[in-house]
């Protein structure tokens, strides 16, 4: 959550999270007081950043890694926990855009990120309430079924994928009660608490000799002569920096910027349904095919965790779970009037591709930009980053390729023309809903 100003999330009420309810112990780090020097300064204290640390710290390097905040208090400890293996981009798209071959290389990589959570969870003892149950995406419409099988026909030709299955709406509707049109479901999904899983990382980081300091904001990046980072009370000299603010990264290097759009997302846990509506019986992770998605799981104590609704202006709704109980109750009838016991928001990034952007300006490397798909991507990103500043470049470089274009009219006109084109689609799935 490190970035020139922590005001982006104000008001999204991280403090009222089930997330933070239910996290584990712990400890607090001290902010940074004086100058000091390393071989990589972090900025960012999410899971790109921490697995960034984490991985060049195993390699030998000397890290401190700057948060502005709370460790996991940005996107990673907020989100709706979704392990989801792959881009946000499908493999026909991918195929489209960048060729089968190339399409296929980074399919491949993206999906590394699945195995590499879960070694990260096992090895480093991280009880974060995984469930590997799988993920279920509903058909809103009949039109979606046949989106549906052309998909799942790519990923079987030209990416030698088969674990996903084609369910028809009677199937689908014993996995999630609501009465979808069909689903796909991919088996290799699931769920976990990513805020635990965060806390646990920067505990796996810290025992790898990475120096964390919380409440750190960093205000202002020298390139020149060496790299050197700011806070209001002191200072990090390094050899390379990685930033890994993603949409709370705010002015550090306008290259960045230029290429993210920050939303609010909001997300909504009830009372504990356990005896009273068992709405997920498979357990599995749920998302739906509304260009505004919602997505919704269980919680390890029987809640209903229910992502709903986007905003598109800075500011965040008065009333969160009154924000996001309409699509909830719209999903679930049955659970209409259910007492809801936390509401927060939080901020993700997307690019004008919905694909990430990764790379580096010299000795300035970035990770950001997971549209929505940041839950386990981002741990491998930080990975790539930690390969790419250790001397192997190479993978870090098919990602690279992925470098969106900038928002149109830069960082000043980015808001109101992306708000434009939001409404578009949000009216098209009300139209087609």
């Amino acid at each position: 959550m490190a970035s020139r100003s922590t005001g982006f999330n104000s008001g999204l009420d991280i403090g009222k999270s089930y997330y933070v309810a239910t996290a584990n112990p712990a400890p607090d780090h001290a902010a940074l007081a004086g100058d000091v020097e390393a071989d990589l300064v972090v900025v960012g204290g999410g899971c790109t950043g921490l697995s960034a640390a984490l991985h060049a710290a195993e390699r030998g390097l000397k890290v401190v890694l700057l948060e502005g905040g709370k460790i996991g208090w940005g996107a990673s400890g907020r989100n709706g926990g979704q392990m989801i293996p792959g881009l946000r981009k499908g493999a026909r798209g991918l195929v489209k855009t960048f060729g089968p071959e190339r399409a296929k290389a980074l399919f491949d990589l993206a999906f590394e990120a699945r195995g590499l959570v879960l070694d990260i969870i096992e090895r480093h003892a991280i009880d974060c309430d995984l469930r590997q149950t799988g993920h279920l995406v509903g058909a809103v419409n009949g039109s979606d079924m046949r989106d549906f099988e052309e998909e799942a026909e790519c990923l079987a030709k030209v990416m030698k994928f088969t674990d996903v299955e084609i369910l028809s709406a009677a199937r689908a509707r014993q996995m999630v009660d609501t009465p979808y049109q069909g689903a796909v479901f991919e088996r290799l999904g699931g769920h976990m608490h990513p805020l635990n899983y965060t806390l646990g990382l920067a505990r796996a980081a810290s025992a790898a000799g990475v120096v964390i300091h919380e409440n750190s904001v960093a205000v202002r990046l020298e390139r020149e002569p060496s790299i050197r980072v700011f806070t209001d009370k002191g200072s990090i000299r390094a050899r390379h920096v990685v930033l890994a603010g993603d949409a709370l990264l705010k002015g550090l290097e306008p290259r960045v910027n230029s290429r993210i759009m920050p939303v609010g997302n909001y997300i909504a846990a009830t009372e504990p349904l356990d005896g009273k509506a068992d709405v997920i019986p498979a357990n599995v992770a749920v998302s739906d095919t509304l260009f505004v998605v919602n997505y919704y799981r269980k919680s390890a104590d029987g809640r209903l965790l229910f992502g709903g609704g986007e905003r598109y202006t800075p500011s965040p709704p008065a009333d969160i779970a009154g924000f996001v109980r309409p699509h909830m109750e719209k999903t679930f009838p049955q659970l209409k009037g259910c007492r809801i016991d936390h509401a927060w928001g939080g901020l993700v990034s997307v690019t004008t591709s919905r694909l990430p952007h990764v790379g580096h300006y010299g000795e300035v490397y970035f990770a950001h930009g997971y549209s929505g798909k940041g839950v386990i991507l981002s741990t491998l990103s930080g990975k790539l980053l930690a390969e790419a500043i250790t001397g192997d470049a190479s993978r870090l470089d098919l990602f690279s390729t992925l470098t969106p274009l900038p928002f149109p009219g830069g960082t000043a006109l980015r808001g109101p023309l992306y708000v434009l084109g939001m409404l578009w689609y949000a009216m098209r799935d009300r139209l087609r809903h």
